[in-house]
């Protein structure tokens, strides 16, 4: 095993155990007394265990099919690990009312988790949050896990000290984030933002139980962070667990012109979608049709492209999966409680698999280092040290595993011992270089904004 899909399968771990962990939590919280369905006179009102899986899984169905998990959530970035551990906090409250150990070995775990991957400031107010949560609560056994949530609370505060991992990332808001921001929120959050705020209104008279106000918790911080952060989606990827678990709540009082809607929307625009990115595929291998085939060799200069059964058996074998969902959904079998978020969820992971098989070879082309790294080595030597002051991580990475060349990255990396120099800005303007000679000027394909220019320490005379 190499090492890319060796660091690719260590964070698909971690997206399967943040939709694992809401499971769990949206469990345990559908569990308590204010979140159950209120009994029939008669009887014949749905068993407390089999509700609470139900809504469960409808929290999942939500997570999985929020637009702002679509790209973030397959990245190899340190924020998978928080939102992990986000999720993870979330299960300790979620199940304190029931567990004795398990709720407090996880709270001891997620907030250190949190701020030692770089969010300590979250970590410190989700945990202040879920402890006035736990001082609220009717249950004597949450009330004494108050103690814990703070105890965990200073534990990741001071981690993140010990490690260095407090900096000031807050920035006043700008006139344009008032219009950006919301927007942003608007495509981010869906389809569960008009879910969580139906719950929000027909539970407005619950939102001190658990049920609410644990979600909320995780929620509020994450919109506190993005705001403070002039929009980081970073931040803001971190309360989709919160907003699944308040979109599940929904879904026991969705009036049925709503859930036809949904579904409705769904089905046209993941349809419609799926069906865009089969032309395109089209266009790739047979350039029919011809207009989609020459905007892809117009944005994709120099691209070749290459035919692979398997990735083409799987697109297949996902459409026909899509095909079944959309006919089992509009059948008359509908008892699922999850119904409504079915299409969504489905829709979002065939558009992913569609584009992870059919168009991952122009995107690879498009977007990977691959081609700038094979530039560079026509003008740097293998197993030179080059100097990449402040060069993003992804850079880095491309050249010392596909380059095999010695990166130092420090800000102050220039003034090294490395017979290299890199450098990357816009176009149009060649950063100063002193006592360096200039060898070249790249650019990736299909980047026509940004350079690379590659200088040489000049040899003493």
């Amino acid at each position: 095993m190499d090492a890319p899909l060796a660091a690719r399968l260590a964070f698909a771990a971690l997206l399967a155990l943040a939709l694992l962990l809401t499971w769990a939590a949206t469990y345990h919280l559908a569990l308590t007394d204010a979140a159950q369905p209120l009994p029939f006179a008669f009887g014949g009102e749905a068993d407390p265990v089999d509700y609470a899986r139900a809504v469960a899984d409808a929290a999942v169905l939500a997570l999985m099919a929020t637009l702002g998990l679509l790209q973030l959530g397959h990245e190899t970035t340190p924020e998978l690990a928080q939102l992990a551990s986000v999720a993870l906090f979330a299960y300790a409250l979620a199940a304190a009312p029931f567990r004795r150990w398990q709720p407090r070995l996880a709270v001891m775990a997620a907030l250190p988790l949190l701020a030692g991957s770089g969010a300590p400031a979250m970590a410190v107010a989700m945990g202040l949050g879920g402890a006035e949560v736990c001082r609220r609560s009717s249950y004597p056994a949450v009330q004494a896990f108050r103690r814990w949530v703070l105890a965990a609370t200073a534990l990741a505060a001071a981690l993140a000290a010990a490690l260095g991992a407090w900096h000031w990332r807050a920035s006043l808001p700008q006139a344009q984030d008032f219009v950006t921001i919301p927007r942003q929120w608007l495509w981010f959050l869906w389809p569960v933002w008009p879910l969580a705020l139906w719950t929000l209104w027909r539970w407005r008279h619950f939102l001190r139980n658990r049920h609410l106000s644990v979600p909320l918790v995780v929620v509020a911080t994450a919109l506190l962070a993005n705001l403070a952060m002039a929009g980081s989606d970073r931040a803001l990827m971190l309360g989709l667990p919160g907003l699944a678990m308040l979109a599940a709540f929904a879904l026991p009082t969705l009036r049925r012109s709503a859930a036809a809607a949904i579904d409705w929307f769904s089905m046209f625009f993941f349809t419609g979608a799926a069906i865009t990115i089969w032309v395109l595929y089209s266009a790739m291998q047979t350039g029919t049709p011809a207009k989609p085939a020459a905007n892809i060799a117009k944005l994709a200069p120099g691209f070749e492209a290459s035919f692979s059964p398997p990735a083409l058996a799987a697109a297949v074998v996902g459409s026909l999966a899509w095909l079944w969902l959309l006919r089992w959904r509009t059948g008359r079998h509908r008892e699922a409680l999850w119904k409504s978020l079915v299409l969504p969820a489905g829709g979002v992971a065939l558009c992913w698999l569609l584009t992870m098989t059919l168009l991952l070879p122009p995107l690879d082309h498009a977007r990977s280092n691959r081609a700038l790294v094979a530039r560079i080595a026509q003008h740097v030597p293998p197993t030179a040290c080059i100097a990449a002051p402040r060069a993003a991580p992804s850079l880095v990475a491309a050249l010392e595993h596909l380059g095999r060349w010695r990166v130092d990255a420090r800000p102050g990396a220039a003034a090294g011992d490395c017979g290299y120099l890199l450098r990357v800005g816009p176009a149009g303007a060649t950063p100063p270089a002193d006592g360096w000679q200039l060898l070249a000027t790249l650019q990736r394909p299909t980047d026509r904004g940004e350079r690379t220019w590659v200088f040489r320490r000049p040899a003493p005379n």
